[in-house]
């Protein structure tokens, strides 16, 4: 056995040790959070109904919950409302960083009121030790509330209702309240196990590893005998080699493939048409502006790992690509906070970048053990003008490719690892790099065996 290999499998046995060990385990199945109704009941005249100006006076105080446990009581204000917050107390890896009583560790609990009225607007709890995912009830009438589930800024479920009223949930047991959404409580999205996410841990490991010896080239990747060439022309580089966003991709499915096959992808079948795009419009211009270019280069992979790893049956179209979401709101953040609606995949354009890291997250909870291809699309072409009444044709152009890996650490942590052009970035910046453009993502099943 050669160092290399020795090497290998040390790190492969030193993972799962390190894997397997309870480093992670923060945060609890929901119906485990220690329950703060009768704390809640104590509070209640002289924090949620008491008048704002008393209410904005007081100051934090510190209790023990029966059940076990600590919880910070304190008011946070903004301009126009105030929020008495029963803030949990955050155990494990995140206090260091995120505080004691941050107002979002698991169990937190949340009640908004205007500043002038003292009106109640909304509660929000906080089922996770994650300030982006929360369950909020509001006001219906006098006999019901209604219920969102926020998750990534996308709403889960919107204004479902339920028959109890708004002030009932002053006093109520968490669990009580989310058995009137019956199964519209989506559980499964609030209870993640670190556990069945080491193999997308080492895959993400073994990906930094392999990219410290890669570099960007316009056009590169690297032919089925191993040597980098142009792929437009495939004629070999000469300085510098290296690969592009799609040259790239190629190298990562290679490096899961190549151990089973023995062999690297060839680069032509990979431009190929795949499947239902483009029309009688787009057709004309493939030659010449070649469109669909990434969205056939990623199908056809996903579909050549998919067959292989799998069976024929999976690499399809249809089992490969991603169409589902499982919402249909967002909120946007800039200047100001809006709510959009968000229509889920459109055919030959995927999903609007604004909805991506929620997107994300319910996959990493419905399809644990697989990552992403991303080709990202916009409508490219000039503007009509007078010298030029008609203009080139808008076009919908798939002109970058990515990998997105989403895992959950060994703490319970959701992070999206993001790799494209022999770097890792970050969801952020590809996000910001992207507003406004669409994403079509297929899927790909995680190996640990990679091999580059």
């Amino acid at each position: 056995m050669n160092f290399f290999s020795f090497f290998r499998i040390f790190r492969l046995c030193a993972f799962f040790f390190l894997a397997a060990s309870p480093l992670w385990g923060q945060d609890i199945p929901v119906r485990l959070i220690s329950d703060d109704s009768s704390l809640r009941l104590t509070l209640t005249e002289a924090w949620f109904t008491e008048s704002p100006a008393r209410v904005l006076a007081k100051r934090p105080s510190l209790h023990d919950l029966p059940g076990g446990g600590k919880v910070e009581v304190r008011v946070e204000t903004s301009q126009e409302e105030f929020t008495v917050i029963l803030a949990r107390e955050l155990t494990g890896a995140l206090r260091n960083a995120a505080g004691a009583f941050p107002g979002w560790a698991q169990g937190s609990w949340a009640l908004t009121r205007e500043k002038t009225t003292g009106e109640a607007r909304r509660i929000r709890i906080f089922l996770r030790s994650d300030p982006y995912m929360y369950v909020q009830f509001r006001p219906l009438n006098n006999e019901k509330c209604q219920m969102d589930i926020v998750l990534y800024d996308a709403f889960i479920c919107r204004s479902l209702p339920l028959p109890v009223s708004f002030q009932r949930l002053y006093t109520l047991p968490v669990e009580e309240a989310l058995a009137l959404a019956g199964s519209r409580f989506p559980r499964k999205y609030f209870e993640p196990d670190p556990a069945d996410y080491r193999d997308e841990r080492l895959f993400t490991a073994l990906l930094r590893d392999g990219i410290k010896n890669l570099q960007f080239a316009d056009d590169g990747a690297i032919d089925e005998h191993g040597n980098y060439v142009y792929i437009e022309t495939g004629l070999p580089q000469t300085e510098n080699p290296g690969l592009n966003c799609s040259g790239f991709a190629k190298w990562i499915i290679d490096g899961i493939l190549r151990p089973i096959t023995g062999t690297r992808l060839p680069i032509e079948p990979l431009k190929a048409p795949f499947g239902t795009r483009g029309s009688s419009f787009s057709a004309p211009w493939e030659e010449k502006r070649d469109p669909f270019f990434g969205l056939d280069w990623i199908r056809n992979l996903a579909s050549s790992a998919a067959t292989e790893l799998l069976s024929p049956a999976y690499g399809t179209l249809d089992e490969i690509e991603v169409r589902a979401a499982d919402f249909s709101r967002v909120i946007l953040r800039s200047s100001e906070t809006t709510l959009r609606s968000y229509p889920g995949f459109l055919e030959e354009a995927g999903f609007g970048v604004e909805g991506l890291q929620p997107l994300l997250y319910t996959l990493a909870i419905d399809e644990p053990g697989r990552f992403y291809l991303a080709s990202v699309n916009t409508e490219i072409g000039p503007a009509t003008t007078e010298a030029n009444p008609r203009g080139r044709p808008r076009l919908r152009q798939y002109f970058h490719i990515a990998a997105l890996i989403p895992y959950f650490n060994e703490y319970g942590v959701f992070r999206v690892a993001v790799f494209e052009s022999a770097a890792e970035t970050s969801l952020t910046a590809f996000k910001s790099r992207y507003p406004g453009h669409y994403v079509n993502l297929v899927r790909v099943p995680v190996e640990t065996t990679f091999t580059p």
